[in-house]
């Protein structure tokens, strides 16, 4: 029981770490909005398109998507099908809430960052750029998005995992600690 109360150390600590992460993501969605404004009143107008622009708005969804996911997971808010969980025990949500982690979220993330590692450092090898003339020079930093979306939710489902195994723990010895 001592060890898993230091896990449960880990676990905060790792959910204070996402959720810096999404918190400070969450900021591209204020980027994203007034960087389309600005490229639709240039483009109708003033008649100027900016390739720049335009991709800087995909780096944004992109930062948005792959560091909040997360954050997101630690805050419930990904969507759930909902057969029974809602419904069942607590004992019974942190039962699938470990094996979903260990069973398929961490596992499949582990796969994830087995391919993304390679397919980044290969963008970093060449400074991977854009393909068009006047594009972001820089799509070596998009593709390590994926990497890191992949790291911060296994992560995070080991906090979700560590966090399951002391619900249980509880459950078992009538809810004390």
């Amino acid at each position: 029981m001592a060890d898993l109360s230091r896990m449960v150390v880990v676990a905060d600590c790792i959910d204070r770490c996402n959720a810096a992460i999404g918190r400070g993501a969450a900021w591209a969605v204020a980027f994203v909005v007034v960087v389309q404004f600005i490229v639709v009143v240039l483009r109708y107008a003033f008649g100027i398109g900016s390739i720049w622009l335009t991709e800087s708005i995909s780096y944004g969804h992109a930062a948005l998507f792959m560091l909040a996911a997360a954050w997101t997971l630690r805050e419930n808010g990904h969507v759930r099908v909902d057969i029974f969980y809602s419904e069942a025990s607590a004992r019974t949500k942190a039962m699938i809430d470990l094996a979903g982690a260990l069973l398929l979220l961490i596992p499949f993330m582990l796969v994830l960052t087995a391919f993304a590692v390679p397919y980044a450092a290969r963008a970093w090898e060449i400074l991977e750029r854009s393909r068009e003339t006047s594009g972001i020079p820089a799509v070596f930093l998009l593709k390590t998005l994926i990497p890191a979306f992949a790291i911060l939710l296994a992560l995070q489902g080991v906090s979700q995992a560590i966090r399951a195994a002391q619900a249980l723990a509880d459950n078992r010895s009538g809810g004390a600690r």
